[in-house]
């Protein structure tokens, strides 16, 4: 069996798709393929924006045989993590927009499309249903609503990963909390390798660059039947136009740190809030790891604000040493998941 192997990586966004090669865990070449905003269901475009992926894979200039081709996995059906081979049920589900629509839904179609004309394997790696709750964690407050087991899998189980090899801890045996600090924000415990527990990031935890989080329920209430919001909009007021944008009117952390400079105590009273909020999900998810935390993670691009890692640290250290792993690992992760199959290091799932 070859040691050397090539994958090309596609990662599905709601108007841009990322593409890269990578020799092994080495990065050869990348690039965005751009889209225009789905004017209907996002399936509607699928071979449109299949054909800018073949174009600007073309433009790569990548002469290598691809092996192995890795698409993000969306919201397919409830999964341990893992890396899958991408079969007919997945695609089935896929394009059922089985748990929602989202753009990550084509990763495995656009995955297996190109993998059929290449003759190459077809997979995905920790897709976004991954659901490995303990049974206590699923419990709401109430019997109609279960606690759901969506988050930024893909990127917490990589820098959990990293984190345990640069700790030399067997991952299964490791022990994190990790938090993604994005546009979303997933809190969760690690354990063995593990998201046991995590907070839905489009309804609850921490307000985030354009989400509430959690919200008082009582005035949410309120506010829902008040007749001034219609459905779509109540969704938007939580999920889009919510967090440091609702109180800033900008979701951008750069912009926001300079109004800081500039002495805008608004701005800074705001960041410090979310910051808090952030770390008292962090203290509960350590509560559910009984405490045992081998370190907490930071990544996501939030993390990349030295104010909003060092107001977070500060309130969290004493629970166990802060590891910043800024920017999203997405890419590098499809790789690797697939790498492992190809290397024969693990057994790809079926779906």
């Amino acid at each position: 069996m070859p040691s050397i192997f090539h994958t090309l990586v596609i990662n599905p966004g709601s108007t841009s798709t990322k593409i890269a090669v990578y020799r092994n865990e080495k990065l050869l070449a990348q690039a965005d393929a751009r889209h225009a905003p789905p004017a209907g269901s996002i399936w509607d475009e699928f071979e449109p924006r299949l054909d800018t992926i073949r174009e600007a894979f073309r433009n790569l200039g990548i002469a290598a045989r691809i092996d192995a081709v890795a698409g993000r996995g969306g919201l397919l059906k409830p999964l341990e993590g893992g890396t899958y081979e991408v079969n007919a049920a997945m695609l089935a589900d896929a394009r059922a927009n089985l748990q929602g629509e989202h753009a990550a839904n084509m990763g495995c179609a656009f995955a297996d499309a190109l993998a059929r004309e290449w003759n190459a394997r077809a997979c995905v790696v920790d897709p976004i249903c991954v659901d490995e709750f303990e049974p206590i964690a699923r419990y709401s407050g109430h019997p109609r609503i279960e606690r759901r087991a969506l988050a930024h899998t893909l990127n917490m189980h990589a820098v959990a990963r990293a984190a345990a090899q640069k700790l030399d801890i067997p991952y299964r045996k490791s022990s994190f909390v990790v938090a993604h600090l994005g546009g979303g924000i997933s809190i969760g415990p690690l354990k063995g390798g593990r998201i046991i527990d995590v907070n839905d990031a489009s309804s609850n935890g921490p307000f985030s660059p354009d989400r509430t989080g959690t919200l008082p329920l009582q005035p949410f209430i309120k506010l829902c039947y008040s007749g001034s919001l219609t459905e779509g909009e109540a969704k938007k007021l939580v999920m889009g136009k919510g967090g440091l944008f609702a109180y800033l009117g900008t979701n951008d952390m750069r912009e926001i740190e300079a109004r800081i400079e500039n002495g805008d105590t608004r701005a800074l009273e705001v960041t410090e809030a979310m910051c808090y909020q952030i770390a008292k999900e962090i203290g509960a998810m350590a509560a559910v790891l009984r405490g045992r935390v081998d370190a907490i993670l930071m990544t996501g691009g939030l993390a990349h604000s030295s104010r909003v890692f060092r107001a977070v640290k500060k309130r969290v250290a004493w629970i166990a040493p802060v590891m910043n792993f800024a920017g999203e690992h997405e890419m590098l992760a499809l790789a690797l998941g697939t790498l492992r199959i190809l290397l024969g290091e693990e057994k790809a799932k079926v779906y």
